[in-house]
């Protein structure tokens, strides 16, 4: 069960984004941007969704015509399982229960893993940049 996080689930919240994104660290030479997110302000929001076992969470923000998925992080001891699948499958849902016909998200060139499974899950590029010295893909994925 996917349920929306709670104050008390911060420090979780926190210790998965952390670890999970820590290699991707080592392989870009900079921190991912979502290991400095204020997920205090995501959760205040109401945008952190949780699997109810804390074993992942994604950031989701409704913007205008689409849901943005900020980030989807699975505690690396869980990875294989599917977790991922499923917050990106409950993300399409969150994006047809407010009415938006598309997600959106971002990510590192250089995390082609991810990118991957963004494609294979019905994702398409929609341009690369380089901002403050990375290559950011951005990607879309129409409902």
């Amino acid at each position: 069960m996917i349920r929306l996080a709670r104050a008390e689930d911060l420090p979780t919240i926190e210790k998965i984004v952390a670890e999970a994104y820590q290699p991707w660290a080592e392989i870009i030479g900079i921190r991912p941007k979502p290991m400095d997110d204020d997920y205090a302000a995501h959760l205040a929001a109401g945008h952190v969704f949780v699997l109810d076992d804390l074993r992942g969470l994604i950031v989701l923000v409704p913007e205008d015509g689409v849901l943005y998925v900020d980030n989807v992080a699975v505690r690396p001891d869980q990875h294989g399982q599917g977790l991922g699948r499923r917050l990106l499958a409950f993300a399409e849902a969150r994006a047809a229960e407010l009415g938006l016909p598309a997600l959106r998200l971002i990510t590192n060139a250089k995390m082609t893993p991810n990118i991957a499974l963004y494609q294979r899950l019905g994702y398409t590029v929609t341009t690369v940049e380089r901002i403050g010295g990375r290559e950011v893909v951005f990607m879309r994925k129409e409902l």
